[in-house]
């Protein structure tokens, strides 16, 4: 099969690898009809996240399931399914919870290699949700957002308590960024505040999506900003959608006293001052997002069209010109690639 393989700092290739086959007998193999290139991915592309050999790209992904292993019960070949980027029994104490990232079983990483026309799913019966039927083609990419961006939007604007009448400020206009002001708006918030946004092209879909102001200026500049529209107090939710330590200060500055931080950006060399955090009572909540918790739900929203999260993906390119769709996403050119095989 062709597959996504990362040698090295900006070195990524599309090259004949080995079809996957089942290895334990939880596993499941999908065929995939789309894949795409996730924000994350662009850590290892840039050299920030070290590369000591090559690797697999992607782990966002949606698709048929083509075999399953021997003690699958639940997923069956034939099915389109959606997955998560951490593979779950969805049955342990800390999954029931709603925490499915940390599984007690969990294989984090796992699937790995997703930018490719198959993959290996390991605790199928965990990790994937079926949808009702077969989709139409112009489904697809909404259900393949959910995998990831969706859910982990979702998961922010969770983390954050938004809900109805609260004012939230979301901070990075990616994808992520982006579907946190459309998860913001279905939970009812009355004012949604998208920072450092300077594309007009990604202005536009956060409209769309749902935010009702927007502000180019990112880090104290922003808080400054934020301040001057919520008469001095802060947003009552803050969604950290970059990983920065300037994002995170950002979200925190921007908050008022009570009010509640959801981050979801992956954190690199992140600190966060002791003393100023104390006294800024402000809650914070994050970490990997537990999409398996809210898959159901956003398999519905789109399955009944009242969501069209696959907006986000504004470059489709084939599978062989990933290298291309990396330097789109590096360069600011595309909010979100959809590879096609």
């Amino acid at each position: 099969m062709k597959g996504t393989v990362l040698y090295g700092p900006r070195d990524v290739r599309c090259e004949e690898r080995p079809d996957p086959k089942i290895v334990e007998p939880t596993d499941a193999i999908l065929r995939l009809p789309a894949t795409c290139i996730c924000g994350s991915d662009l850590w290892p592309y840039r050299g920030i996240d070290p590369v000591t050999r090559p690797a697999p790209m992607g782990h966002e992904y949606a698709g048929f399931v083509e075999e399953v292993g021997s003690e699958v019960k639940h997923i069956r070949p034939g099915q389109f399914v959606v997955g998560t980027f951490f593979a779950s029994d969805n049955t342990c104490e800390i999954c029931r919870s709603g925490y499915q990232t940390s599984c007690v079983n969990r294989q984090p990483g796992a699937p790995t290699g997703a930018q490719a026309e198959y993959v290996r799913v390991p605790l199928a019966d965990g990790t994937l949700v079926p949808t009702p039927d077969v989709p139409p083609d112009d489904m697809i990419p909404d259900l393949l957002a959910a995998s990831d961006v969706l859910g982990t939007g979702w998961f922010g604007a969770v983390a954050a308590e938004v809900g109805p009448g609260k004012t939230v400020a979301v901070v990075g206009d990616g994808a992520v960024g982006l579907l946190a002001v459309l998860a913001s708006r279905l939970m009812g918030a009355e004012r949604i505040i998208l920072t450092g946004s300077r594309n007009p092209s990604r202005q536009a879909l956060a409209r769309e999506f749902g935010a009702t102001d927007i502000i180019q200026e990112r880090g104290d500049e922003a808080v400054a900003r934020v301040k001057e529209l919520t008469n001095g107090l802060g947003a009552h939710s803050v969604i950290e959608a970059v990983g920065t330590q300037e994002a995170m200060m950002q979200a925190i500055r921007s908050t008022r006293p009570g009010g509640h931080v959801g981050f979801v950006g992956v954190l690199h060399d992140v600190q966060i001052p002791g003393n100023e955090y104390f006294f800024s009572h402000v809650h914070l909540h994050g970490g990997p997002a537990p999409v398996r918790r809210f898959l159901p739900e956003l398999i519905d929203l789109i399955w009944q069209r009242k969501i069209n999260p696959g907006k986000v993906f504004d470059l489709r390119l084939p599978l062989e010109q990933v290298a291309e769709g990396y330097r789109a996403m590096d360069e600011r050119r595309a909010i979100k690639v959809m590879l096609v095989p």
